[in-house]
């Protein structure tokens, strides 16, 4: 059943506190599944969390499954979407679609019965959770019976046929960052990597060394010994260094110790947890470029950070989206076995 007539384009139909803003702002939206001419309803079979939000929830929930199903489950029930009170960020979602409203039927390439991804955050989705089958800690998803509704300025990716379901999904996750990396980085970059063992690390470090080139550096930063050790039989990085972001200043001296007191040029925030701003900002040199795509970044503590540490930094606020960023990312896995194999291991 379609509700008549056309609903706006960016979702504010769908607003119901605070008026006046738009579905990712809102406290609550209207995850009602009957959809309006302009939208698309989708079959959810899998949640994708995203890293910062897992993390939160997890530790919340002391590590138990059903604890956080229940916490997943309570906040769709308060606020019609997946979007987590304490970090603000959502994840997204594969499924297949359901049904096409008719103002948009031939204008979408995509029919009844394709299984898609969403490519907008879970944060601005209307989604209505029947049951959850199953929480996978470590892959951070969580399959479940659902629906959700796709606006008519939502952006999704067709699922690969020759892509795992699962390994497609982890990597549409984070599909806004490795085409950053080719933006930002030159040949002969020292390029540094916080949270380098993640899925958006992995896929920056390979791209950051591809663009880095012979001339250049790729260091690759992060806490899991079992993830460094994996990132060190890729060969992506030319540097590894086993540190704690939060503690800005030991990370820094090691920093200075590895690289015999060169700063990086460009520097991406990959990292989970809150309180990394100053790593990455004093590891990087003056006129250099930081890019944070965590989702845990304080934009107050990085820009008041900077300036209390007296560094002329460029800093970018991770956009989840650029042109062409789905087929560019799930392109990396064509190029490199490594990194096919691995997803494939981690989240296949």
């Amino acid at each position: 059943m379609s509700l008549k007539g056309i609903g706006d384009k960016y979702g504010y139909h769908r607003v119901i506190e605070p008026k006046g803003v738009l579905p990712q702002t809102a406290w609550k939206i209207d995850n009602t599944m009957e959809i309006w001419d302009n939208e698309i309803l989708v079959d959810v079979l899998t949640l994708n969390i995203d890293s910062a939000s897992f993390t939160q929830i997890k530790q919340e929930a002391e590590n138990d499954e059903s604890k956080i199903a229940q916490i997943i489950l309570d906040t769709v029930d308060k606020r019609g979407k997946q979007h987590n009170p304490i970090t603000n960020s959502g994840g997204m979602f594969v499924g297949k679609v359901k049904k096409i409203g008719k103002a948009l039927e031939g204008k979408v390439d995509i029919k009844v019965g394709d299984k898609i991804a969403s490519l907008v955050s879970l944060s601005l989705t209307p989604l209505k959770i029947y049951s959850i089958k199953k929480v996978h800690i470590h892959t951070q998803q969580v399959d479940i019976e659902g629906e959700a509704v796709l606006f008519e300025s939502g952006i999704w990716g067709k699922i690969p046929e020759n892509i795992p379901e699962k390994v497609a999904l982890a990597v549409l996750d984070v599909a806004g960052a490795a085409p950053q990396v080719a933006k930002l980085v030159n040949p002969g970059d020292l390029v540094a990597i916080f949270g380098a063992t993640g899925k958006s690390g992995l896929l920056c470090c390979y791209e950051a060394k591809k663009r880095a080139g012979v001339n250049g550096k790729v260091i690759g930063i992060d806490l899991s010994q079992i993830g460094l050790k994996r990132l060190e039989n890729l060969g992506f990085c030319d540097i590894l260094i086993k540190a704690n972001a939060q503690n800005p200043l030991e990370l820094y001296n090691l920093f200075l110790e590895e690289t015999e007191g060169e700063l990086a040029d460009v520097s991406f925030n990959m990292v989970n947890v809150e309180n990394t701003e100053m790593s990455s900002i004093l590891c990087t040199k003056d006129s250099g470029k930081i890019y944070f795509f965590s989702m845990a970044t304080s934009f107050t503590k990085a820009a008041l950070g900077a300036e209390a540490v007296g560094k002329d930094v460029d800093m970018i606020i991770g956009n989840g989206y650029t042109k062409g960023h789905a087929n560019f990312t799930l392109s990396l896995l064509e190029e490199s076995e490594k990194l096919r194999e691995l997803f494939t291991e981690l989240y296949g």
